[in-house]
């Protein structure tokens, strides 16, 4: 039960991550570049103080550091600005299916397969996805989007297995956003930025960065150990729903029976992929 609802908190912290952004870059309050920068800077400042609070140290040069810090910057990056040519649902259904995509191909080549069962569940749960987030009116696929979604998603996909490596989820989370930082800052260079960035704005990518961001992924690479590379790919198919379901509660966008099929089948297809974890051994991989 506690694994459970340590699971849930993270997937809202991720789905509310989601939130943030629409409200902060949709409305103008702030650029995708400076939202990305001021979100990584945040959260390195919050996990760097929470460490040092503890007595410990922020391992900043440990082996495959700058991969895994890469890999988290390349998600930062690709997600922030792919949306700017992506219809919303689009976007996150086409950086999900990756998402799926890249951890199922690592944990196989790492010698832990997706179980039948997992794939069934896996199937079902990206069908109710495709249903809830597919484009009602005609899709526009704009490439540079896709490509961009498509970096998002393999950097997402390395950094979530590479947390199954973090003996200190906490100071490894900090060392990630402190050495993504100038990595994500570079890249902004290339982006336009708003001449004017409003408090809200500022704000929101504050709390996003600090709160949503860093202690919502420290949570997480405290849980990604405690599952299977496959399970931890499913589990976060929950997200968009978690988001959609958010829109509707906070934004005040209009409810469907499209949205609560879709989400019961998105739902069914991960309780059916999660349910024998333990009948199956709940086997974990020493690397990914």
């Amino acid at each position: 039960m506690r694994l459970f609802l340590l699971t849930t908190l993270t997937m809202i912290a991720f789905a509310a991550n989601s939130i943030l952004n629409r409200l902060a870059v949709d409305s103008g309050a702030i650029d995708p570049a400076s939202f990305a920068i001021v979100r990584v800077l945040s959260g390195a400042v919050v996990l760097v103080a929470l460490v040092l609070m503890r007595g410990r140290r922020v391992p900043l040069r440990t082996p495959r550091r700058l991969i895994v810090a890469g890999s988290l910057a390349l998600y930062m990056i690709g997600f922030s600005w792919g949306y700017l040519t992506l219809e919303a649902g689009l976007g996150a259904l086409f950086l999900f299916g990756v998402v799926q995509l890249s951890i199922f191909a690592m944990a196989a080549i790492g010698g832990t397969p997706p179980l039948p069962r997992q794939l069934a569940g896996a199937a079902v749960a990206f069908a109710g996805l495709t249903w809830v987030l597919w484009p009602t009116g005609p899709v526009v696929v704009d490439y540079k989007g896709l490509f961009l979604m498509l970096l998002a998603g393999i950097g997402w996909a390395v950094y979530t297995l590479e947390g199954r490596r973090e003996t200190d989820a906490l100071a490894g989370t900090a060392a990630n956003f402190c050495v993504a930082l100038p990595l994500v800052a570079v890249a902004a260079l290339a982006m336009p930025v708003a001449t004017v960035i409003t408090a809200q704005g500022l704000f929101l990518a504050v709390v996003s960065g600090a709160v949503t961001s860093g202690m919502g992924y420290a949570l997480w690479y405290g849980l990604v150990p405690k599952y299977t590379p496959s399970l931890v790919a499913i589990i976060q198919l929950a997200v968009p729903v978690i988001a959609l379901i958010a829109g509707i509660i906070m934004l005040g966008e209009q409810a469907s029976l499209r949205l609560v099929l879709g989400a019961a089948l998105v739902l069914g297809g991960i309780a059916f992929a999660v349910g024998r974890k333990r009948a199956t051994g709940g086997k974990r991989a020493t690397s990914a």
